[in-house]
């Protein structure tokens, strides 16, 4: 009887992949090379010859090996995984944002986990712990109330990018967008289209961007003489239900306006809504300038005037921050300046 011929090396590995997954220790055998060969060459620290590296490369893609990063971040003392805390994740302008994070850190081979703060700062303390107990490399925080003394804490633990302060701190990284600078943007836009009474509907007062935006209004009320009307701010809540209830308390109240700032784009969606309902066209009647230029801000009736605000711009420079944290590195992002958009949401008025 003849012996039967022994299985190549490769077919022996295939073989076993019948009842399991593929292992690196299985590549390593169909590549003829070590395990630790195959571990470096993975994580791009391996100096070996182009042959060799060729030879892993067709294991892997002959076995169909796919590569456990959590196992590799680990073995280097990471989990290849930052942590971000947003404060609500169906919000348009944070969904932009968490957009622009995930394409900045796929291409470093790192995963982001999102969790929601709620604008809540016991919740955002929770968030942070749950990131915590899952072994993230760094977090990122955008905006929320957690306090300043909080994130310093944590940035001694791992590194954290928060947006929406200025604040320095050993392992800690600060981006912040000038929001008072966009409020004067917006009103003297309005100012200059000769609008002097000009409705304010703020955003809420816990905000520190919704405060900076209201301070940028009164600065551009301030510059071109005009006396601020208090009767004319009215509290919103960042969504367009409040704004539209900002019309509606306007009008209830008989303030004499022109025009509208609301302190973000979904605030002003639903004050043109409340003024439609009270047969008041925009700009023809109500001129309407926004904040945050929304992706759907240009598609209102009419195209919505607003200040832009980078959101996806803003998560991709959070994450490129966070990358050279990790890398031991100081960050050396900017964040763009605000700029008005003018759209036909607001008009020169006529006497």
């Amino acid at each position: 009887m003849k012996p039967t011929p022994s299985k190549p090396r490769a077919a022996r590995a295939s073989a076993s992949h019948a009842s399991g997954p593929i292992t690196l220790e299985m590549v390593a055998q169909a590549a003829g090379v070590s395990p630790s060969t195959v571990s470096r060459i993975l994580n791009g620290t391996a100096v070996v010859s182009g042959l060799k590296k060729q030879a892993v490369d067709d294991a892997i893609a002959r076995l169909g090996f796919v590569p456990n990063p959590i196992a590799r971040g680990l073995a280097g003392g990471r989990t290849l995984s930052v942590g971000v805390v947003t404060q609500a994740i169906d919000s348009p302008f944070y969904g932009a944002a968490l957009r622009g994070i995930e394409d900045e850190l796929d291409p470093a081979g790192y995963s982001p986990l999102f969790v929601s703060g709620h604008w809540n700062a016991a919740t955002e303390a929770r968030c942070i712990d749950v990131l915590r107990s899952r072994r993230v490399d760094g977090i990122i925080v955008l905006t929320g109330r957690l306090t300043d003394a909080a994130l310093k804490a944590c940035a001694k633990q791992l590194p954290v990018v928060v947006t929406g302060r200025q604040l320095k701190a050993a392992g800690l990284f600060s981006l912040h967008f000038d929001n008072v600078e966009g409020g004067r943007l917006a009103t003297r836009h309005l100012i200059e289209m000769g609008h002097q009474r000009i409705a304010f509907i703020a955003g809420d007062a816990d905000h520190p961007d919704a405060n900076d935006r209201h301070r940028g209004y009164r600065l551009a009320l301030e510059e071109a003489g005009l006396s601020y009307d208090p009767a004319l701010v009215v509290p919103g809540e960042y969504h367009e239900v409040s704004g539209l209830l900002a019309v509606d308390r306007l009008l209830e109240t008989r303030q004499r306006f022109t025009a509208i700032f609301a302190a973000n784009d979904q605030m002003a969606c639903g004050a043109m809504l409340g003024l439609h309902r009270r047969s008041l066209r925009v700009p023809e009647d109500v001129s309407v300038v926004g904040f945050d230029d929304l992706p759907t801000s240009m598609y209102t009736s009419p195209p919505m005037s607003t200040v832009h605000q980078p959101a996806y711009e803003m998560g991709r420079l959070a994450a490129a921050a966070m990358l050279r944290l990790l890398a031991g590195k100081t960050p050396d992002v900017d964040v763009p300046a605000p700029r008005l958009i003018a759209r036909e949401s607001s008009r020169r008025l006529r006497g």
